[in-house]
């Protein structure tokens, strides 16, 4: 190896700058990683609308359904830290290879699976490799683009983000009925393989390398804690309600708390003596930073719920298959595009603001969609509509400008660890959120059944989501107010 300080070090590219005349080369580098994580962050979503054709066509009980969702959750939220380091100290654009090479193998292991035990085995694997991709996401769009640009892939990012989640079920639903080569259930992994396959081929000529500079230990303690203390968290979330919320749920939330202790006291101990630890305490200095994180868990604890209780109104409530509920996404979808896209102008105006603007029209939009259920009965859900748009553009103006408003101040060399920190923080919220929501809804459903009774839960479910979003509002104020861009 050479001794000389290099480009890589100080968490620039290794590889030539883009073309600044034409773009070509950065742009290329920006779809290329979001197309990464757009297959990535789906599976979190589409195996959803694959449970009742998956529980026929492999015999599975209800415990193994919920490990071939637990088992990925808990494999991508426990390694994201741990993922994003590893981008900092060895390079983002190869781990973001490795990972997204294992995720590729993994899909089509899930594809293939004979068995329950092998296809729950290989989502765990699906959710490590996810851990390895999502965090060098950002951490290479924080490298390769500064100013307008990067608020221009931030927003990208946001965009990629919200629209897997957004339309995860309609892609899931459009898959499974086309049945290509009657491969039913199957197809929504294997759809992973060629477009894997084009990514890692396309991402060494277009996304340039970068690491962090300087110090190039890699904390394995502090690795063991915090995979040790996440899991003891989301473990007990994604299986307590459906198991009954048993003692052991109870103890291993109880366990986390000391071993997320211990790992932030070892955090700041290796800091202070000028080691390298895995997350630097320094990126917590920064209030954007701070606030962020804690708005980031608590926005997305109120929409991944929003999607868990909109697909059981529309599916178990109403009768409506996997494919036309996910047409129904398609409102929610268009506004949330839309607002998109005209987030970075209004962000421009607004500040931290459009964060709470988007919010607050999430909040009204959801208390719509709570009274619209409840009067629709056994009539049209297609009255669900309007409100389902407005829904989609409150998520738009928040998930599109998030993550440039609260990782603008990161510096680079702590690019891809802090972006390992914002996914951590998203999953803890899509674990919260569904784990808490989810008692409401089905504590308000009860014993009963039919179209009212699931009206009710859902109608209860969004009122506590909406009282989530008013929060978020509140939590932007806290926000700092940086100079927008010119």
């Amino acid at each position: 190896m050479a001794t000389e300080t290099t480009p890589a070090q100080t968490g620039t590219a290794t590889t030539p700058p883009p073309d600044t005349t034409t773009g070509r080369r950065s742009w290329g580098a920006l779809l290329v990683v979001l197309a990464g994580l757009f297959i990535t962050n789906l599976d979190f979503f589409i195996v959803n609308v694959a449970i009742p054709s998956l529980q026929s066509d492999m015999n599975a009980s209800s415990a193994q359904i919920q490990f071939v969702a637990a088992t990925f959750n808990i494999g991508l939220s426990a390694a994201l830290i741990t993922g994003g380091r590893l981008g900092d100290l060895y390079g983002r654009r190869r781990i973001f290879s490795i990972g997204l090479a294992l995720f590729t193998l993994a899909s089509l292991a899930c594809g293939l699976a004979p068995n329950m035990g092998m296809l729950i085995g290989a989502r765990g694997i699906q959710g490590a490799a996810a851990a390895l991709v999502i965090p060098q996401v950002l951490g290479i769009l924080t490298t390769t683009y500064s100013g307008k640009d990067r608020v221009t892939a931030f927003n990208g990012f946001g965009l990629a983000l919200g629209a897997s989640a957004v339309f995860g079920q309609l892609i899931g639903g459009l898959l499974i009925k086309a049945d290509v080569f009657g491969l039913d259930w199957r197809s929504i992994f294997l759809i992973n393989v060629p477009i894997g396959a084009a990514v890692l081929l396309i991402t060494p000529r277009v996304v340039p390398e970068s690491k962090a500079e300087g110090r190039t230990g890699f904390d394995l303690t502090g690795v063991v804690l915090v995979t040790a203390g996440l899991t003891a968290v989301i473990l007990p979330l994604v299986q307590g309600r459906e198991q009954g919320w048993p003692t052991w749920t109870w103890e291993c939330l109880i366990a986390a708390v000391p071993l997320l202790a211990a790992f932030w006291i070892h955090q700041r101990r290796l800091h202070a003596r000028g080691r390298s630890p895995l997350v630097s305490p320094a990126l917590f200095h920064d209030r954007a930073f701070r606030v962020g994180v804690v708005g980031i868990l608590v926005f997305f604890a109120a929409m991944a719920s929003f999607f868990l209780v909109l697909a059981l109104f529309l599916q178990e409530g109403h009768g409506v298959s996997a494919l036309d509920s996910g047409l129904l996404f398609v409102p929610l979808g268009i506004g949330f595009f839309l607002s998109s896209t005209q987030a970075p102008r209004i962000a421009a105006k607004l500040g931290r603001q459009v964060l709470a603007l988007g919010a607050l029209i999430l909040a009204v939009s959801d208390v719509a969609l709570a009274e619209t259920a409840l009067h629709i009965d056994n009539g049209s859900v297609a009255w669900c509509i309007p409100a389902m748009l407005f829904c989609g553009i409150g998520m738009g103006l928040v998930v599109a400008p998030l993550t440039s408003l609260v990782l603008e101040g990161v510096a680079p060399e702590h690019a891809a660890a802090a972006s390992g920190v914002f996914s951590t923080a998203q999953e803890m919220g899509n674990a919260v959120g569904i784990a808490a929501i989810g008692v409401v809804f089905f504590n308000t459903l009860g014993t009963r059944h039919g179209p009212g009774a699931f009206a009710d839960a859902f109608s209860s479910g969004l009122f506590v989501q909406a009282a989530i979003c008013v929060g978020v509002a509140a939590l932007v104020q806290l926000l700092p107010r940086p100079a927008r861009q010119n």
